[in-house]
């Protein structure tokens, strides 16, 4: 799991696991399903692979993801999220529907409220 000493103060624990905007969009693609390393990348615009690669392995250590791996050829390799993964759902949730919130404020000529693509 984490390999450094947690925060005292839980808001920062949650900010340090979810730590970019890339690890908290890996984490919304994810709410969807499992996802191939290719399909997470065409749907994170502006992604490096290098970036994504890191943030998958830091979510596996954290215990946020799994990774599987199939002894195939080409191998096939798929990312998870894991039961802890999971418990952030409500995390991303609350932050979409704030966004969209925002969102409607600053532009009112937007939609209403957008259905969560994980729902």
């Amino acid at each position: 799991m984490v390999s450094s000493p947690l925060p005292a103060c839980p808001v920062e624990t949650t900010l340090t696991l979810i730590r970019d905007k890339w690890t908290t969009l890996i984490l919304r693609e994810l709410l969807s399903g499992t996802k191939r390393f290719g399909e997470l990348k065409r749907s994170l615009s502006g992604i490096s692979q290098k970036v994504l690669t890191a943030r998958l392995r830091e979510m596996e250590e954290n215990g946020l993801v799994t990774r599987t791996i199939y002894p195939e050829i080409p191998p096939r390799v798929e990312y998870t999220l894991t039961p802890l993964g999971l418990s952030l759902k409500p995390v991303l949730s609350a932050m979409w529907d704030w966004g969209c919130g925002y969102q409607h404020m600053v532009e009112p000529e937007r939609p209403d409220m957008l259905p969560k693509p994980w729902e």
